[in-house]
């Protein structure tokens, strides 16, 4: 049990120190600080002079229905009448004193047509709301001229009242499904990177000391089942480790942005009614995907004699993993569809589709626990065949004949 213990410790360590794993976790807690405050940062370097748009009204009656209904649109376009040329207002925007030109006029029936000239077409927010008002000041015009009220107008535009209603007793209401459907969105992707990030790292590390010879004296001292699985959990602790500090460093750059995300991402997301259920179902999937591929990924990286073979070697289990992915995106429109009910019991696809659903639905109590179960028993078996295939394969040098290697491989373990 020592040598258990010793090989744990080694693995983590070593990752731990690593200037890689220093510089990504880092980089990761810096872009999560980055992102909390990106409203912030992209404020600081907008002028007060990036929004002004000066405006020539050809009719000279709609510039200032145009103006308040910016206003209410809380815009930042600030609306300047053009006191000179169009030449001369040309000239200006291409020095960047204003963002662009707006030439306002009426068409045939007498209602509001524009033009707006501006450096590139690549300012679709400006334009957008610029056409976003004036679609508004054309409707009451047009409701003017068809004698229409106010109200009448407000009532003719406002959007018709169609409410969905579940039959089912306990089925989440259209609210509670959007918030789902943001927070699983999120964690899935945390799911799928971990997953594959620190996958891919065991295929590493059991590469690395193979390559280096050194497994050969670890092999005569240390059964391969011990030997494998020490070096699964110090990676799978790794990536705890790294976690747990990417999460610290975003949960209190939230807490302290939390007043301002209110009602916006912060609540979009589903995060002001985050169920401690999900994130307990997030771990639990997490942890068992990654066993589950770190336990495939290492019997696949005893297979090869050089490092640069590893990413061929483990493309296919890369597949699996984006296979389950894509099922579970496929899944945040349809989550009750049969399809996603059924690969959510296939083991390579368990940890994020079965995830899915249970964040998406109510599900029985039993339905997650045969997941699990599932991924329990696949993580077992392939364990023993690994084990098996890692003691001979770890001993294979040369070049690797693909997959082929694996019956290489059990039969030198036969042999032994």
């Amino acid at each position: 049990m020592n040598n258990f213990f010793l090989i744990l410790g080694h693995s983590y360590m070593s990752k731990l120190k690593a200037k890689s794993f220093i510089i990504s976790t880092i980089i990761i807690a810096a872009a999560l600080v980055l992102l909390a405050n990106f409203d912030s940062i992209i404020s600081s370097f907008t002028d007060d002079e990036g929004s002004r748009v000066a405006v020539h009204d050809e009719t000279g009656k709609l510039y200032e229905p145009l103006l308040q209904q910016l206003k209410t649109m809380n815009s930042e376009i600030q609306l300047e009448p053009a006191a000179e040329s169009t030449n001369e207002i040309e000239k200006k925007i291409k020095s960047e004193e204003f963002k662009g030109l707006l030439v306002l006029s009426e068409n045939s029936d007498g209602l509001p047509q524009a033009l707006y000239k501006s450096n590139s077409l690549s300012e679709s927010a400006v334009t957008g709301e610029l056409q976003a008002a004036l679609q508004n000041v054309k409707s009451s015009l047009a409701a003017g001229k068809l004698n229409l009220s106010g109200e009448e107008l407000s009532l003719l535009s406002a959007p018709v009242d169609f409410e969905k209603e579940a039959l089912l007793e306990g089925a989440k209401s259209e609210e509670e499904l959007s918030q789902a459907r943001g927070i699983v969105y999120v964690l899935l992707f945390f799911i799928y990177f971990s997953v594959i990030a620190y996958a891919n790292m065991t295929a590493m590390e059991v590469a690395t000391e193979k390559s280096s010879r050194v497994m050969e004296i670890l092999i005569s001292s240390v059964s391969p089942v011990k030997q494998m699985f020490a070096k699964i959990i110090g990676i799978g602790l790794v990536g705890l480790t790294q976690l747990a500090v990417i999460l610290g460093v975003g949960y209190f750059t939230l807490i302290r942005k939390k007043d301002e995300l209110v009602g916006g991402f912060f609540e979009g997301f589903g995060f002001e009614s985050l169920s401690l259920s999900v994130i307990i179902y997030a771990v639990i999937f997490f942890l068992l995907g990654y066993f589950l591929y770190a336990t495939l990924a290492a019997l696949l990286g005893s297979l090869v004699s050089r490092i640069e073979d590893v990413q061929q070697m483990i493309m296919p289990m890369t597949f699996l993993i984006m296979i389950g992915f894509f099922i579970s995106m496929f899944g945040l429109g349809s989550p009750e569809s049969g399809f996603v009910t059924v690969t959510s019991y296939i083991p390579f696809f368990t940890p994020m589709v079965m995830f899915l659903r249970v964040g998406m639905l109510n599900l029985p109590v039993y339905e997650p626990i045969i997941g699990i179960l599932v991924l329990l028993v696949s993580i077992t078996l392939l364990g023993v065949f690994g084990a098996r295939v890692y003691r001979g394969g770890v001993l294979l040098y040369g070049k690797s004949n693909s997959y082929r290697d694996i019956k290489k491989a059990i039969d030198l373990t036969s042999k032994k």
